[in-house]
């Protein structure tokens, strides 16, 4: 076990932060527990579980434990948003600058995991949120392992486990063909997947858009994530477009198009924008009932 406090350049809600970095309540590598969160991963300085528990307005005490413990706490800055550049982020459209007061504590996160965190995006392409949760979770119940520490979670699986891991296998998990193509493609990859996290940011969006099966809704979201990227946009979204061209114009239009048209005047923090819409748990009018229950997302 390693210890290490992190003093905050500001003040970081850690739960609202790492949001992203949970795929879902009941993600069985990253829990919420009242204001302590606990991560266990493996990417990319080696399987650790990582505790962190707020001390104060400014502070963080970080617990670390398994053979990447000490990777895992140097990454902590990082990892909790110390190190989101917010610099000329000014909003001026008024909903936004609300938004930024009340909500300037949600950062983005930098877990530098791209592999893992392009796994669970991949499971999300084109099912509901239920179907991608089910299949994230039995995915890490059946080739993960028990992370380090005093802790009941679950470590991802061994990417070269997942890289061989049959077809079948991931079938009878609910994950068709070109899903599961995909996610044993980027187990594969790994290790050069892990290393754009110090590219920069735009050779790793083009990095990551060369694997087959992952587009730019896929390498946004992942960006969003790993990267620290605040000006990641996941074009593609099936209910993002409405949500952005409602709050920042008024009228709810479905067309990427129109969302980036309105994204504009934010370029540079168009990411950390669609953040704040979501920590204000704003939302777009309902055009009635959507009987086929499919949350379609583009690669």
């Amino acid at each position: 076990m390693l210890e290490r406090t992190v003093d905050l350049p500001f003040r970081i809600d850690l739960r609202r932060t790492l949001h992203g970095i949970r795929r879902g309540q009941h993600d069985p590598t990253v829990r919420f527990d009242g204001d302590v969160v606990w991560r266990a991963s493996r990417a990319p300085g080696g399987a650790a579980t990582v505790r962190l528990v707020p001390d104060g307005p400014r502070h963080v005490r970080a617990t670390a434990w398994g053979d990447g413990a000490e990777a895992a706490l140097e990454a902590v800055p990082e990892l909790i948003g110390c190190e989101d550049d917010a610099a000329g982020f000014a909003p001026e459209h008024p909903v936004v600058a609300k938004l930024w007061r009340d909500h300037a504590d949600v950062r983005l996160p930098r877990s530098r995991a791209v592999a893992e965190a392009l796994v669970n995006v991949v499971l999300e392409q084109r099912v509901t949120t239920y179907e991608a949760r089910r299949a994230q979770h039995q995915l890490v119940e059946r080739w993960g392992e028990p992370a380090p520490g005093p802790t009941d979670l679950l470590l991802p699986p061994d990417p070269e486990v997942l890289a061989g891991v049959a077809y079948y296998d991931l079938h009878v998990l609910g994950v068709e063909r070109k899903r599961a193509d995909t996610v044993r493609r980027v187990a594969a990859q790994a290790r050069q997947l892990d290393r754009l996290a110090s590219a920069p940011v735009a050779d790793a969006h083009a990095r990551l858009r060369l694997i087959p099966g992952v587009g730019p809704w896929s390498a946004a979201e992942v960006a969003l994530v790993a990267l620290g990227d605040p000006d990641a946009v996941p074009v593609g979204d099936v209910h993002l477009p409405s949500l952005v061209t409602h709050v920042l114009t008024g009228a709810a239009v479905d067309d990427d198009d129109a969302m980036l048209e309105v994204l504009e005047p934010f370029a540079g923090h168009r990411g950390r924008v669609i953040r704040l819409l979501q920590a204000g748990s704003l939302s777009a009018p309902r055009h009635g009932p959507r009987y086929a229950p499919r949350d379609i997302r583009q690669q």
